[in-house]
């Protein structure tokens, strides 16, 4: 499911849903090491100040705003 979500084209966010601990966490980490160059986690729990982030519906914004909070670069492998 995560690599054909991945493959495509024009792709949305990815939207993972479930029972609380059963490794969703774990699993979207792993494909995303294992996938991408650069990852971020972030949890809005833990750090509810990081939803303004999200206020734009503008992708590119959010993520400038993510790799200069968590200290990386902008480079995603396709």
């Amino acid at each position: 499911m995560f690599i054909e979500w991945r493959n495509r084209k024009n792709r949305k966010p990815l939207i993972v849903r479930g029972a609380r601990q059963v490794g969703k966490t774990y699993a979207i980490n792993e494909f995303a090491n294992d996938e991408f160059v650069n990852s971020v986690n972030i949890n809005l729990e833990e750090n509810p100040g990081l939803k303004s982030i999200f206020s734009t519906n503008n992708p590119k914004s959010i993520i400038q705003e993510l790799s200069i909070l968590k200290n990386t670069t902008n480079r995603l492998k396709f």
